[in-house]
């Protein structure tokens, strides 16, 4: 038997704060299709050149204070998951008693690093998903999380965009599906990591033994 750090807390959080992000780039699709729908004003885009940039309308507005507080809870929910995520990890190494195949600093750096983030942090979570119950297949789930979230990454529109706000209210005012197909993508990234989150939350919760002490499998109690 083996004593493991409890993950219900620290995964509840995730998948909340998973959720959240979701519905607020949700909110923020709805506004680009409501920037589209009234379409550029007669003072032309927000930015005009030159270092000239006109008043925003109110709708204009409300889409800064939308992308502002999507971003805020963006990196709450990037917090909330690597926190989870350091968790459980260290639980699959104490039920598998080898060494992860990724060292612990690639649970940061594997999101950030080019080429990397496009497989690693994927390959941490289905190791750790393995290493605690090597008996059962892996979420089908956690390829959906991952082919979805790497949709919004690449797409030049999502959390990778180097456009300003400001660019980006342009965009939608010329051609708003490209931005809000990509706010789709993450927006379903984001609610299948909740499910991938519960997944391994679970399979690390269960089952038991006496006193709350997790049994690894193979083991009798």
């Amino acid at each position: 038997m083996v004593s493991l750090s409890p993950v219900r807390t620290t995964g509840v959080v995730a998948f909340s704060a998973l959720l959240l992000a979701g519905g607020a780039w949700a909110v923020r699709a709805v506004w680009e299709l409501r920037l589209a729908g009234t379409g550029v004003p007669a003072g032309g885009v927000p930015e005009q050149g030159d270092g000239r940039h006109r008043p925003l309308t109110s709708l204009e507005n409300g889409y800064h204070l939308v992308s502002s507080a999507g971003g805020v809870l963006t990196v709450v929910c990037a917090l909330a998951f690597l926190l989870w995520l350091g968790r459980v990890r260290d639980n699959a190494r104490t039920l598998s008693g080898r060494a992860p195949r990724y060292s612990g600093i690639w649970v940061l750096l594997g999101w950030v690093i080019p080429i990397g983030n496009l497989w690693i942090p994927r390959g941490i979570v289905a190791d750790v998903f393995r290493d605690s119950a090597p008996e059962r297949r892996l979420p089908w789930v956690v390829n959906v999380w991952w082919a979805l979230w790497l949709v919004g990454l690449v797409s030049g529109t999502g959390l990778m965009s180097r456009d300003s706000t400001d660019d980006l209210i342009a965009r939608a005012y010329d051609d708003v599906w490209p931005l809000v197909l990509s706010d789709l993508a993450l927006v379903a990234a984001a609610v299948a990591g909740a499910f991938v989150v519960r997944a391994v939350s679970r399979v690390q919760e269960e089952p038991k033994g006496e006193g709350g002490v997790r049994v690894p499998a193979g083991s009798h109690v």
